[in-house]
Formats: structure tokens, sequence, C-alpha cells
């Protein structure tokens, strides 16, 4: 009699303590403004690898939030996450925060919860965000401390309790969910069905996109037609339908665009890399006005590589160059007045570095560096705010260096390909491809391991290597590049 009482007690508490912590999907999404803020991929434009990692990490977010508040689901497993979030103005708290020189840090957490509140909780304490405002929401939002130690309980019974009822320990078992390790094996057993089922139904809008880029290339005699970011396919075959609208609307404003690469990105105009930006919430007219402008455009673009060449003599004949990969989406504009800059500062000091002294090096400008630095890949990175001295010293003295990086990379990008064409063919992909953000080596090594096991499960999959787990809505198959 005594644990029927204290049975019928708990479940009466547990339903008074969830319907008071009750929250909207609506009122989620007002209480994580401040991290959405923080962390959204839009402030990370001069950081490529930082905004590709927020942007994943927000998909998964947003997926988990949207199992939360479907009824009757009950299957959760513990999503780890990584956020780059903002540099905020720290005043007098005591706790520690490591910062980068770019002005944000990495936050990595593991969210468990079973209901918004908790999770919204979970997610701010975790970027170390202010919870004062959830206190305006008709909610009961409890220490966040105390709602992590009692996995919305109500109440911490003793262990002797769930030995005598019978009944699960939810403790322990989300301690046993975490302590077993995603290995990609259990992973494509839980995630292959889904995968197929969304590859197929994208079938018909793949092919709708490969005939409508194919007709736009021959018809505007393009280079190429890209994306910067990873839009589902529908909204890329959208994206064409409107070029060929206006194609046909005003077929006289795109006679300048032969030979030219055309990229949807975020906003319009020129690249620094000298392709034609289309701005995916822009109009028709913002759109026109772009093509309309390509003649000055080309003009400024002339002057640009003068200008390259002009800071190339002045620095031992090392070439300028600009890595879409690996730097932020420059304007035209942006790029030149960059250079500019840049070159009237080596004007002014007057370096003295012998000519052809430093032939067959690479380097790229950024300005939000501080120092300079060498990539692997044997390209160096100059901040453009570099004093002239600790310039000539740091290129000096790793010269020798960057040759040897330039040559590794040469063989490193031949034993890339290679393996990703062997690993295609083992498994008989559809496709195999990395994200950005994952560098060649760590590609090499995640093919190399690959072609280790027995795959059956991604015979006709899009397989992308990336940093995480996941399904995208059409059917790519992602897995981080260290996977177990």
């Amino acid at each position: 009699f005594y644990y029927f009482i204290r049975l019928c007690l708990e479940k009466i508490l547990v339903q008074c303590v969830l319907q008071s912590r009750n929250l909207s999907g609506a009122d989620a999404i007002n209480a994580l403004r401040p991290f959405y803020f923080a962390v959204h991929p839009d402030f990370f434009g001069q950081h490529p690898k930082e905004r590709e990692v927020n942007e994943n990490s927000l998909k998964r977010l947003n997926g988990y939030l949207e199992n939360l508040q479907k009824p009757g689901f009950r299957s959760f497993k513990p999503t780890q996450l990584t956020f780059y979030v903002r540099e905020r103005e720290q005043n007098s708290s005591n706790v520690q925060e490591s910062f980068s020189a770019s002005g944000f840090r990495a936050v990595s957490f593991t969210l468990h919860t079973r209901d918004l509140l908790s999770t919204v909780l979970d997610i701010l304490n975790s970027c170390s965000l202010s919870t004062e405002h959830i206190q305006s929401l008709n909610v009961n939002s409890e220490p966040h401390k105390e709602a992590r130690s009692t996995v919305n309980r109500p109440i911490k019974w003793d262990k002797t309790y769930y030995s005598f009822t019978g009944f699960k320990d939810p403790e322990e078992e989300l301690e046993q969910a975490q302590r077993v390790e995603t290995t990609l094996i259990s992973w494509l057993d839980d995630n292959e069905a889904s995968a197929v089922k969304k590859l197929q139904k994208s079938l018909p809008l793949r092919k709708e996109l490969e005939r409508l880029k194919f007709e736009l290339s021959h018809q505007l005699q393009l280079s190429d037609i890209r994306w910067q970011r990873s839009w589902g396919i529908a909204h890329r075959c959208s994206q064409l339908h409107s070029l060929g609208r206006l194609v046909q609307q005003r077929p006289e404003v795109l006679k300048n665009v032969k030979g030219r690469t055309v990229i949807f990105t975020d906003r319009s105009g020129m690249s620094a890399a000298g392709h034609i930006m289309l701005g995916t919430m822009d109009v028709h007219h913002h759109w026109t006005k772009i093509f309309e402008r390509l003649p000055n455009y080309y003009k400024l673009q002339k002057r640009l590589l003068f200008l390259e060449d002009r800071i190339s003599q002045l620095l031992g004949g090392i070439q300028v160059i600009y890595i879409e990969e690996l730097q932020p989406l420059l304007t035209l504009e942006e790029y030149y007045k960059t250079l500019d800059s840049f070159y009237n500062k080596l004007c002014d000091s007057r370096l003295p570095f012998h000519p052809r002294s430093l032939r067959g090096l690479q380097m790229i400008l950024e300005s939000d560096r501080c120092a300079p630095s060498l990539h692997e890949f044997g390209h160096f990175t100059i901040p453009t705010v570099c004093d002239p001295a600790t310039l000539q010293w740091f290129i000096f003295a790793k010269a020798q260096e960057a040759r040897e990086n330039l040559k590794r990379k040469e063989e490193m990008m031949i034993t890339e390909k290679e393996l990703i064409d062997t690993s295609t063919e083992k498994f008989s992909l559809d496709r195999l491809y990395k994200e950005p953000s994952v560098s060649s080596a760590q590609m090499i090594d995640c093919c190399k391991r690959l072609l280790e096991e027995s795959l059956p499960y991604l015979q006709g999959m899009h397989l992308c290597i990336s940093h995480f787990y996941s399904v995208l809505q059409d059917g790519e198959l992602c897995i981080p590049w260290n996977w177990k």
C-alpha cells in the first residue's frame, strides 16, 4: 500500500511539474533569440569553416526541437552539438571563457532533455548566455542545475526504489546512452533506410536540376553554375527557374556573361574571384542591375589584377591569390579596397625584397588576422595590418618550408583524388565528396579507413564527409571524417 501511494503521488507531481514547465514552440524561439544572434551563420561571413559548423549544428538542433514538439515522440538520443559563439562584452562574470583572436569561441554540449524548457535552458547556459528573460514567459523556469540533475523529474528516488519496483532509472539510462559511442556501422544501421527513402524521393528533382543547369549554361555560355551554401535540391531548382525567367524576359541584359561562373549566394554583385553573385533573397530587379553593371565590374577586375601584380613585384615575386574555400566570399569592391590599402602600405615602407627571390610562393590577404601564418598547403596568410618589418622577417624565415608545403600539397591532392575515385568505385557510390571545412589530410585519412571496411549500405548513395552524422533532406549521408 505504501508503494502504491508513493507511485500515485509521483505520477501526480510529474504531471503538475510538466504542465508548469510547458513551453510552446514560439516561446522557445523567442527564448533562444540571444543564442541565434550569437551563432547565426550570417555573422560569420569572414570565417567559412566556423560558418559551416554553425550551419550544420543549427540543422541538427532544429531537428531536435521539432522532435520535441511531436506528440508521442519517445525515442531520444543524446545529441552533441558544437557552435562558434560570437564574443560578447564580459562584465563582472566569474566564468572563465576562452576567446579566439577572431572574436568568437567554440562551445560543445550534449542535449538529452525531453521538453522544450529544459532544452532552452541547456542551450543558453552551455553558451554562457542569460536566462533571465525566460522568467517573463508563462512558465516555471526553475534553476538550470536542478533541471539538468533531475532529468525533468520532480522527485529523485533512491536506487533501491527502482530495484524493488522494477522501474527503469532514467539517470542510469542516460548514463548508459552517453557511454555508448556512435559508430559508423551502428549509425548506418539506424539511418540507411531513411536516407534511401529521401534519396529516392529526390531523384526526379535531381534530374530536373541537372537539366536546368545544362540548358542555362549552354544558353548563356556560362563556365559553371554553383551554390555557396548547401541548399536543398528543390531550393536550387527554384533559383534556376528564376534565372530562366529572367533570361526570357530580359535576354539583352545577359549578353556579357559568356565564359563566366554564376554563384547563387546571400548577396548580389561580383566576387573577388570574378564570379557573378546572385543573391537568393533578391528579386529580378536586383539581378538585372548586376548584369547591366558587368562591363564596369570587368574594368575594376582588370585594375585589381594589375594591383595584385604590383604587390607581387614589391614582395619579390610572391603571387597574391584568392582562395574561395578558405577565405570569406568578398565582393570585387571589398577585395580591391583591401589590396589597395595593403599596396599603399608596402609603397610607404619600401621593403628591400630582391626581385623574383620569392617567385613560386603564394600569399592570401586577410583583414581580420593580427599575425602572419603559413598554411599547411604552402601559402602565406598575411594580415593587411601586418607590420612591414615583421612581414619581411616572417616570409624569409618560412620561405623554404612554404616551398616544401606547396610540393606536399600537389602530392596530397593527387592522393586525395585517387582515394575518392577508389572509394566511390568500391562502395558503388553515386557521389562521394567533402565539405570545404574538411581538409585534404582529413579526407585522405577517412577514405583510407573506409576502404578497410565492408559497407554494402552505401551502394548508390551520396556520401558527404563532414564533422557530424546527419541525413540531409535530399538523402545525402553525412559522416564525420574521424568516424569510429
